[in-house]
């Protein structure tokens, strides 16, 4: 069952854009970042995962990434410098006063995620979802997918993954020229960092889903990770219901 919206809160992040975020439940904080050209309600909130994570017992704290859903879409590209999206993240945490959290995302969110431990993040565990090894280490193959559509609207075969996914981002109508420059700001993480990630890491993955690599090659990098399976792809995993109950009992265990 669809999850009703939840109205957005504010803060400016490190350059003062002011970005938003969506929080629901009571207890422990747990931060799920969203994927590209998605934004909080779409992938946590709609179709009942922020709800399955929150009645485990958790505050579940959920940011619109800059250039989506309600927080800022400037379109000048200073505003988008190398690894911004980690730095938004690092932002909220400092907000909100986030010391004893756990940390997690879906695709470009579990990229944003594997940034942010690399970086010094330190949440009791982490959740990567909708991503394998290859998306956080050479983030090139999917930057040139999505500048392929952003640059190339309304020219798609019917059917084709460029066109669902143009016809996903008009469904969260999305702003081409800010999410375009999103993608000048993806870093690679090298492979020598994923595997000095010291904490519990649950790595989580459509059973066809193969569009940021092998999930399970990213797993057998990490030190500490659980590996699971849910149905579909990288699309439709985010519409099954296993996909939050799968965090919730992790961060519950």
């Amino acid at each position: 069952m669809a999850s009703a919206p939840i109205e957005p809160q504010y803060f400016g992040s490190f350059d003062g854009e002011r970005l938003a975020w969506r929080e629901t439940g009571e207890g422990r904080p747990v931060v799920l970042i969203h994927g590209f050209f998605s934004d909080a309600h779409t992938n946590w909130i709609r179709y009942g995962h922020a709800a399955a994570v929150a009645a485990a017992g958790f505050r579940v704290i959920m940011p619109d990434l800059r250039a989506h859903g309600s927080s800022a879409k400037p379109h000048d590209a200073a505003a988008y410098p190398p690894d911004v999206l980690m730095r938004d993240g690092f932002a909220l945490i400092e907000h909100l006063g986030l010391t004893d959290y756990d940390l997690g995302g879906y695709s470009l969110g579990a990229r944003t995620t594997m940034r942010m431990l690399a970086n010094g993040a330190t949440p009791r565990r982490a959740i990567l979802s909708g991503m394998g090894l290859t998306g956080v280490t050479r983030t090139e193959g999917r930057s040139g997918h999505f500048r392929n559509i952003l640059t190339n609207l309304g020219s798609f075969r019917q059917g084709s993954p460029e066109w669902l996914a143009e016809a996903f981002l008009k469904t969260t109508k999305g702003d081409p020229v800010a999410l375009l420059h999103i993608l000048d700001t993806f870093v690679n993480t090298p492979e020598e960092d994923v595997r000095a990630v010291p904490m519990p890491v649950l790595v989580l993955q459509g059973d066809d889903d193969h569009d940021n690599g092998s999930a399970r090659d990213l797993a057998d990098a990490l030190p500490h990770a659980t590996y699971r399976e849910i149905p579909g792809g990288h699309m439709s995993a985010v519409l099954r219901s296993e996909l939050g109950q799968e965090i919730a009992n992790y961060l519950a265990a």
